[in-house]
């Protein structure tokens, strides 16, 4: 029997029924959005052990097919995450403060803050441990060393993109406000995640056009390396061990919301006495 064919436009019918059938090929705004989606999903607060290793093996997958190449070499790594990390900071949810008070009822301001720098320093450990999860799977199907540095930059962009969402959010409860639109709110954050200090939103050049400029990039690439230089020159949560991964990721999402909180302190509208207005 010879193939099924369907009838294309105008009653044309040479496609082959697999042709046919096969979607179109995805374009790089569609990788980033479906990669976007996945780190967005793994930044929630209480996420299962189990979804989470499915998150991140997913976000492996989708790294995988936006052509990874030379991620052996660290600076080629530092480039690929930069560039991955820009793309998918506007699809961060961050919460603003009533959404975050109906979530977190009855705390005070500073009870706020640490109930959210705990949950993020959790989620990043998570994140830790899972990649060893995900790692020994992947070790066990096909033991080769290509896993290790994509599982790596997977785990990096999802670290990265709970500590954005922990900013964004740090500066809600202490209102220190941040641009409203969305690409220029991902610019701030990843500017204050970069500098590890909070940001001036009417400083000049802040806008989308920021986070693309050499400087920005050069800054967060520099952050990038002095976070996960050892691990991208070592594969350390691979070969150290999944719980030490999830100690190094809590320890450094705390410090890094010790640091913000500190200036946003400092920046924050200060309260005026009883009875004033």
């Amino acid at each position: 029997m010879g193939k099924r064919r369907h009838g294309g436009p105008g009653g044309a019918g040479a496609a082959d029924g697999d042709d046919a059938e096969r979607p179109a090929p995805a374009t790089p705004d569609d990788d980033a959005d479906q990669l976007g989606a996945t780190v967005a999903a793994l930044t929630a607060d209480d996420i299962a052990p189990g979804r989470r290793r499915q998150l991140l093996a997913r976000v492996a997958g989708q790294a995988r097919a936006r052509g990874l190449t030379d991620l052996f070499k660290p600076k080629a790594a530092l480039r690929w995450m930069t560039e991955t990390i820009a793309e998918v900071a506007p699809h961060v949810p961050v919460r603003d403060l009533a959404t975050l008070r109906r979530h977190f009822p009855g705390l005070t301001d500073d009870e706020l803050a640490e109930r959210l720098v705990r949950n993020a320093a959790r989620a990043t450990a998570g994140v830790g441990a899972a990649g060893g999860g995900v790692a020994a799977v992947e070790w066990t199907v096909a033991p080769t060393l290509l896993s290790a540095p994509v599982l790596l930059a997977a785990e990096t962009i999802a670290v990265v993109a709970i500590e954005l969402k922990l900013i964004g959010e740090l500066y809600e409860v202490h209102g220190v406000p941040l641009p409203t639109r969305g690409s220029e709110r991902a610019v701030a954050l990843v500017q204050s995640w970069a500098g590890q200090r909070g940001v001036n939103p009417m400083m000049p050049g802040v806008g989308v056009s920021a986070v693309l400029g050499t400087a920005a990039r050069r800054e967060l690439r520099d952050r990038l390396l002095r976070r996960f230089g050892r691990n991208l020159t070592t594969l350390g949560p691979f070969l150290t061990g999944a719980a030490v991964a999830g100690y190094l990721n809590r320890r450094a999402t705390r410090t890094l919301a010790d640091q913000l909180r500190k200036d946003l302190r400092r920046r924050a509208p200060r309260a005026l006495p009883p009875g004033r207005t």
